[in-house]
């Protein structure tokens, strides 16, 4: 089992940054692979970047070159670095911890949810 606790969300100007956290829980964050997620109102869940648990990631069109995820295995975190942020961006935004090997960026292939933290972005 595992636990996920997002953080960071806020209020940030178009063309500014953000750095979203995501607190797990348990011993084996290491294996699993991370990834963040995307839910604007009105719209469905939406992938945003995955991070595989050799660290190799993959990004939506949307956020590439803007957008950063890390993690560090040793706090049992992982962080979202978002950049140059348009208001488009505004939504809320979950992590997610998937046991699956692979490049996955369904909902349905991740096995943990947080909670989620809102992001806004005033134009």
């Amino acid at each position: 089992q595992v636990q996920l606790v997002e953080s960071g969300g806020g209020l940030a100007q178009a063309g500014g940054s953000l750095r979203l956290s995501c607190a797990a829980s348990g011993r084996t964050f290491s294996s699993y692979a991370m990834g963040w997620f995307r839910q604007a109102p009105g719209k469905e869940r939406e992938f945003v970047v995955r991070m595989g648990r050799s660290g190799t990631t993959y990004y939506a069109d949307s956020v590439k070159g803007r957008f950063t995820i890390s993690r560090d295995n040793a706090k049992n975190t992982v962080y979202l670095q978002m950049n140059s942020l348009k208001p488009e961006d505004k939504a809320v935004y979950y992590c997610a911890a998937s046991s699956r090997v692979g490049v996955y960026t369904t909902g349905s292939s991740y096995d943990y949810w947080g909670q989620g933290t809102q992001v806004t972005v005033s134009s």
